[in-house]
Protein backbone atom coordinates (compact mmCIF):
# COMPACT_ATOMS: atom_id res chain seq x y z
CA UNK A 1 0.00 0.00 0.00
CA UNK A 2 1.67 3.57 -1.10
CA UNK A 3 1.57 5.88 1.69
CA UNK A 4 1.89 9.78 1.51
CA UNK A 5 3.75 12.60 2.77
CA UNK A 6 1.51 14.92 4.65
CA UNK A 7 2.37 17.71 1.90
CA UNK A 8 1.10 14.96 -1.15
CA UNK A 9 -2.51 14.54 1.03
CA UNK A 10 -3.09 18.34 1.59
CA UNK A 11 -2.92 18.88 -2.19
CA UNK A 12 -4.94 15.58 -3.09
CA UNK A 13 -7.89 16.50 -0.41
CA UNK A 14 -7.29 20.28 -0.79
CA UNK A 15 -8.25 22.58 2.24
CA UNK A 16 -9.93 20.00 4.27
CA UNK A 17 -7.76 18.57 7.44
CA UNK A 18 -7.34 15.13 8.31
CA UNK A 19 -7.04 13.84 11.59
CA UNK A 20 -3.98 13.62 13.40
CA UNK A 21 -2.41 10.62 15.04
CA UNK A 22 -4.22 10.86 18.40
CA UNK A 23 -8.03 10.96 16.66
CA UNK A 24 -8.88 14.95 17.02
CA UNK A 25 -8.83 16.97 13.85
CA UNK A 26 -7.13 19.83 13.20
CA UNK A 27 -9.97 21.16 10.76
CA UNK A 28 -13.42 20.58 10.32
CA UNK A 29 -14.02 18.24 8.27
CA UNK A 30 -13.53 14.91 9.99
CA UNK A 31 -12.61 12.50 7.17
CA UNK A 32 -11.30 8.90 7.04
CA UNK A 33 -7.65 8.68 5.74
CA UNK A 34 -7.60 6.77 2.27
CA UNK A 35 -4.53 5.75 0.94
CA UNK A 36 -3.19 4.66 -2.15
CA UNK A 37 -4.54 4.34 -6.23
CA UNK A 38 -8.20 3.36 -4.86
CA UNK A 39 -8.04 6.78 -3.07
CA UNK A 40 -7.11 8.90 -6.27
CA UNK A 41 -9.50 7.17 -8.50
CA UNK A 42 -12.31 8.12 -6.23
CA UNK A 43 -11.40 11.26 -6.21
CA UNK A 44 -10.90 11.52 -9.92
CA UNK A 45 -14.67 10.17 -10.82
CA UNK A 46 -15.78 12.60 -7.88
CA UNK A 47 -14.19 15.02 -10.19
CA UNK A 48 -15.14 14.18 -13.59
CA UNK A 49 -18.93 13.89 -12.45
CA UNK A 50 -19.24 10.25 -13.16
CA UNK A 51 -20.31 9.18 -9.11
CA UNK A 52 -21.81 6.31 -8.66
CA UNK A 53 -25.46 8.04 -7.97
CA UNK A 54 -25.49 9.56 -11.24
CA UNK A 55 -24.41 5.78 -13.04
CA UNK A 56 -27.15 4.33 -10.87
CA UNK A 57 -29.50 6.85 -12.07
CA UNK A 58 -28.78 6.63 -15.45
CA UNK A 59 -29.06 2.97 -15.36
CA UNK A 60 -32.82 3.35 -13.84
CA UNK A 61 -35.58 4.75 -15.19
CA UNK A 62 -37.77 6.26 -12.83
CA UNK A 63 -41.29 7.03 -13.55
CA UNK A 64 -42.67 10.67 -14.02
CA UNK A 65 -45.99 9.82 -13.56
CA UNK A 66 -48.25 9.82 -10.06
CA UNK A 67 -49.16 7.27 -9.02
CA UNK A 68 -52.66 5.53 -9.50
CA UNK A 69 -55.38 6.82 -6.56
CA UNK A 70 -58.05 4.54 -5.23
CA UNK A 71 -61.26 5.74 -3.55
CA UNK A 72 -63.22 3.06 -1.51
CA UNK A 73 -66.82 3.85 -1.92
CA UNK A 74 -66.71 1.65 1.71
CA UNK A 75 -65.08 4.59 3.33
CA UNK A 76 -66.92 7.56 2.11
CA UNK A 77 -69.37 8.68 4.79
CA UNK A 78 -73.48 8.71 3.99
CA UNK A 79 -73.34 12.37 3.37
CA UNK A 80 -70.52 12.34 1.22
CA UNK A 81 -72.19 10.09 -1.37
CA UNK A 82 -75.30 12.11 -0.97
CA UNK A 83 -73.51 15.18 -1.82
CA UNK A 84 -72.00 13.19 -4.77
CA UNK A 85 -75.96 12.57 -5.86
CA UNK A 86 -76.40 15.77 -5.49
CA UNK A 87 -74.22 17.62 -7.87
CA UNK A 88 -73.91 14.55 -10.19
CA UNK A 89 -77.34 13.25 -10.69
CA UNK A 90 -77.24 10.18 -12.54
CA UNK A 91 -78.82 11.67 -16.32
CA UNK A 92 -79.87 9.30 -19.16
CA UNK A 93 -77.67 10.13 -22.13
CA UNK A 94 -76.48 8.86 -25.36
CA UNK A 95 -73.38 7.23 -25.27
CA UNK A 96 -71.88 4.15 -27.17
CA UNK A 97 -73.29 0.65 -26.63
CA UNK A 98 -71.11 -1.13 -28.99
CA UNK A 99 -67.86 -1.29 -30.73
CA UNK A 100 -69.52 0.38 -34.57
CA UNK A 101 -70.68 2.85 -32.73
CA UNK A 102 -67.94 4.56 -31.51
CA UNK A 103 -64.84 3.65 -33.52
CA UNK A 104 -65.18 6.71 -35.38
CA UNK A 105 -65.99 8.96 -32.57
CA UNK A 106 -63.78 11.99 -31.30
CA UNK A 107 -60.64 10.71 -29.49
CA UNK A 108 -59.59 10.79 -26.60
CA UNK A 109 -62.83 9.67 -25.85
CA UNK A 110 -64.78 11.51 -23.29
CA UNK A 111 -67.19 8.73 -22.24
CA UNK A 112 -65.17 8.02 -18.90
CA UNK A 113 -67.75 5.57 -17.42
CA UNK A 114 -66.81 3.36 -20.65
CA UNK A 115 -65.40 0.12 -18.95
CA UNK A 116 -62.62 0.28 -21.51
CA UNK A 117 -61.68 3.63 -20.95
CA UNK A 118 -58.49 3.99 -19.35
CA UNK A 119 -58.90 7.32 -17.32
CA UNK A 120 -60.82 4.79 -14.59
CA UNK A 121 -61.15 1.63 -13.43
CA UNK A 122 -64.00 0.63 -11.27
CA UNK A 123 -63.79 -2.70 -9.50
CA UNK A 124 -66.16 -5.35 -10.04
CA UNK A 125 -67.51 -6.04 -6.87
CA UNK A 126 -66.19 -3.51 -3.93
CA UNK A 127 -66.90 -0.43 -6.21
CA UNK A 128 -63.98 1.24 -5.52
CA UNK A 129 -62.77 3.58 -8.29
CA UNK A 130 -59.40 3.76 -8.77
CA UNK A 131 -58.17 7.13 -11.19
CA UNK A 132 -55.59 5.58 -13.27
CA UNK A 133 -53.33 9.13 -14.16
CA UNK A 134 -54.07 11.47 -11.08
CA UNK A 135 -51.95 14.40 -12.78
CA UNK A 136 -53.64 14.92 -16.18
CA UNK A 137 -56.97 15.47 -17.12
CA UNK A 138 -59.01 13.28 -19.98
CA UNK A 139 -58.66 15.20 -22.69
CA UNK A 140 -54.93 15.71 -22.40
CA UNK A 141 -54.46 11.77 -22.50
CA UNK A 142 -53.13 10.67 -25.69
CA UNK A 143 -54.57 7.20 -25.43
CA UNK A 144 -57.93 6.84 -23.93
CA UNK A 145 -59.45 3.62 -25.26
CA UNK A 146 -58.55 0.05 -24.85
CA UNK A 147 -60.07 -1.22 -28.06
CA UNK A 148 -57.78 1.15 -29.66
CA UNK A 149 -54.75 -0.16 -28.25
CA UNK A 150 -56.17 -3.79 -28.56
CA UNK A 151 -56.91 -3.17 -32.43
CA UNK A 152 -53.26 -2.05 -33.22
CA UNK A 153 -51.92 -5.12 -32.69
CA UNK A 154 -49.15 -6.54 -30.51
CA UNK A 155 -47.02 -4.12 -28.12
CA UNK A 156 -44.69 -4.53 -25.60
CA UNK A 157 -44.74 -4.37 -21.37
CA UNK A 158 -43.00 -1.18 -21.48
CA UNK A 159 -45.41 0.26 -24.01
CA UNK A 160 -48.69 -1.36 -21.99
CA UNK A 161 -46.95 0.11 -18.55
CA UNK A 162 -46.48 3.89 -19.93
CA UNK A 163 -50.62 3.68 -21.51
CA UNK A 164 -52.04 1.73 -18.57
CA UNK A 165 -49.65 3.97 -15.61
CA UNK A 166 -48.36 0.15 -14.63
CA UNK A 167 -45.06 -0.37 -14.32
CA UNK A 168 -43.39 -3.05 -16.02
CA UNK A 169 -43.37 -5.92 -13.85
CA UNK A 170 -47.00 -5.38 -12.54
CA UNK A 171 -48.23 -5.30 -16.38
CA UNK A 172 -46.11 -8.68 -16.28
CA UNK A 173 -48.00 -10.31 -13.36
CA UNK A 174 -51.54 -9.25 -14.88
CA UNK A 175 -50.46 -11.20 -18.49
CA UNK A 176 -49.14 -13.94 -16.15
CA UNK A 177 -52.94 -14.12 -13.99
CA UNK A 178 -54.95 -13.98 -17.04
CA UNK A 179 -53.14 -16.47 -19.63
CA UNK A 180 -53.35 -18.94 -15.94
CA UNK A 181 -56.88 -18.40 -16.35
CA UNK A 182 -57.25 -18.99 -19.70
CA UNK A 183 -55.59 -22.18 -19.62
CA UNK A 184 -57.52 -23.20 -16.80
CA UNK A 185 -61.02 -22.67 -18.90
CA UNK A 186 -59.38 -24.68 -21.64
CA UNK A 187 -59.03 -27.50 -19.12
CA UNK A 188 -62.42 -27.19 -17.95
CA UNK A 189 -64.23 -27.06 -21.08
CA UNK A 190 -62.11 -30.52 -21.98
CA UNK A 191 -63.28 -32.11 -18.77
CA UNK A 192 -67.08 -30.55 -19.51
CA UNK A 193 -67.27 -33.79 -21.86
CA UNK A 194 -66.83 -36.05 -19.06
CA UNK A 195 -69.84 -34.27 -16.62
CA UNK A 196 -73.00 -35.96 -17.12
Amino acid sequence: MATFESEELEQLVGDERLPNDKGSSTGAIDAPMMHGSLALQLQESDIDGDSDADGEAEGRKRRNRARAHTISIRRLSKAELRRGRELYPETDYWRPKTRAECVDMERPCPFVSCKYHLYIDVHPVRGSIKINFTDMEVWEMTETCALDIADRGGITLEEVGEIMNLTRERVRQVETAGLAKLAALKDVLRLKDYVI
